[in-house]
């Protein structure tokens, strides 16, 4: 008997972001792939099983489930956020097209997720209020100049930007470089979204003028928003300032509908 595998987004990290289609596909399923953080995050039954892995196993955990669920069980992949945006989906859909015909027979499906920019821009305001667009910042599966690339044609094009695993310790550098490329394409002043762990008892947000925005603010844990030329801020007295995108392009703050 085919089994079925569905990969789960468990959102950024609060259990009250984990929807209620989530919930179902985890009480239904009888294993559980993933790294082990998100693995743990889980209220299982003395029936389910835990298959926990490092971060960087994303093919061969994939594989792994992919062979149970081949054998008849009920199998699900769990990710931090939104499992479709750089995270686990893709790899079993990767998978699934270079693996044996019997994978293509399983049932499937993906439970979405929140995902950490929708998080972050919520805590912020509306930053995502016009054309936005999301980068992941790691050169592992993607050339550095690639990411430079589309850095500049982002900005040009006027897009706020979400930046995913922004910074490592192998990768100390480049978010350093990433800011250095915006600040020759955009004016200092536009306002930069630092979230960690949003939604969490840890979380911190801060917002800074690009000009301001260091690579020691962030760490893998945050996500980062990049205003457009477009995106406004509203200052509060004793309050974080809201941070928004206006839906109309290129209208003076006095005519916003």
């Amino acid at each position: 008997m085919t089994g079925k595998l569905t990969v789960v987004g468990l959102g950024p990290g609060s259990r009250q972001q984990v929807t209620p289609e989530a919930l179902a596909a985890v009480a239904e399923a009888s294993d559980f792939f993933g790294y082990g953080p998100y693995v743990d995050r889980l209220e299982l039954r003395p029936d389910q099983r835990r298959h926990a892995s490092d971060n960087r196993e994303e093919l061969s955990r994939a594989g792994a489930a992919l062979t149970l669920a081949a054998l008849g069980e009920k199998v699900c992949v769990v990710s931090g956020g939104d499992p479709g945006v750089f995270a686990m989906a893709a790899a079993v859909c990767e998978a699934i097209d270079s693996g044996p015909s019997e994978w293509r027979a399983i049932e499937f499906s993906v439970v979405p997720g929140v995902t950490a920019m929708l998080s972050v821009a919520a805590k912020a305001g509306a930053p995502l209020g016009h054309d936005f667009c999301a980068i992941s910042l790691s050169d592992n599966l993607k050339p550095w100049s690639v990411i430079e690339k589309r850095l500049i044609a982002a900005a040009e094009a006027g897009f706020v930007m979400a930046f995913y695993n922004p910074v490592s310790k192998a990768r100390p550098h480049q978010l350093t470089e990433a800011f250095d490329i915006l600040r020759a394409h955009l004016p200092g002043t536009v306002p930069v979204i630092f979230g960690r762990a949003a939604g969490r008892p840890d979380e911190k947000i801060a917002v800074v003028p690009l000009s301001e925005a260091r690579s020691e603010m962030a760490d893998m844990a945050t996500c980062i928003i990049v205003g457009s030329t477009e995106t406004r801020m509203i200052e509060r007295e004793g309050s974080r300032p809201l941070v928004y995108s206006p839906r109309s392009w290129g209208k003076s703050a006095a005519g916003k509908a």
